[in-house]
């Protein structure tokens, strides 16, 4: 079975087990690749080819060939049907695609599906600035599993930085935390990574830190020392390990 597919549709749920009552425990984006291991009864287990990622999809909304040129910069771009023809449609921030055309300041994808061309930027842009990357989430609602603007965990809002940039870090917490090296020095600086056992935040300065933080069910700015003695009276949760972003 071929290795190299690409999914089609804006983005898609990805369950636990084959069936949409089963635990949602992360998406795929519109451009996303992905290898199938097996099917069955209209689903198709996957794993993501960026980050290894498997579980199950509906199986549809995907083809083996994608010349991928651009990615969507912003925190989401509408679709046209041309350039004149708004839908209700969208792709997410991240989000891969082959333009085929430009034309008075957009760009073609898909046969009648067009973005406007200031809400993508070539795939081999790069965004150093993780805090104008993090910042694009800031109000979006928590949700297990997510990583669009619709809804974002905490583990996935870290992991887009690095998705955009065409980076590998993994999606789940337990596996950022191992994959992370340890910083030394205790005193917080920003780029910082908080790690605690089942959550993650990220240093945005000396004294604040940014989160998809479910008890205030949305991405927020905290102060770093109360967050941390919030969790911890809380949560009885303590600090796993204190990381950097290193790019």
């Amino acid at each position: 079975m071929k290795n190299n597919f690409y999914f089609k549709e804006t983005f898609s749920n990805i369950y636990k087990l084959p069936n949409k009552r089963s635990e949602v425990t992360s998406q795929i984006l519109y451009g996303e690749k992905f290898k199938i291991l097996s099917k069955r009864k209209g689903w198709i287990k996957i794993k993501s080819l960026y980050d290894r990622y498997v579980g199950f999809i509906k199986d549809k909304n995907y083809v083996s060939k994608l010349k991928i040129s651009h990615k969507v910069s912003n925190i989401e771009a509408n679709i046209f049907k041309n350039p004149n023809t708004k839908t209700e449609r969208t792709l997410y921030f991240g989000s891969k695609l082959s333009v085929l055309e430009k034309r008075n300041g957009f760009a073609r994808f898909e046969k009648n599906q067009w973005v406007k061309s200031k809400d993508i930027k070539k795939i081999t842009h790069k965004e150093r600035n993780f805090v104008k990357i993090l910042n694009l989430f800031l109000k979006t609602k928590y949700v297990w599993g997510g990583k669009t603007n619709k809804g974002i965990d905490c583990s996935a809002l870290l992991q887009m930085f690095f998705y955009y940039n065409n980076l590998f870090y993994p999606r789940d917490t337990k596996d950022q935390i191992k994959y992370s090296k340890k910083k030394i020095s205790k005193k917080f600086k920003k780029g910082d990574i908080i790690f605690w056992e089942g959550h993650v935040a990220i240093c945005i300065n000396s004294k604040q830190l940014i989160h998809a933080y479910g008890p205030e069910k949305r991405v927020i700015v905290m102060p770093i020392h109360k967050t941390i003695k919030r969790i911890l009276n809380t949560a009885n949760l303590k600090m796993r390990k204190i990381s950097k972003i290193n790019f």
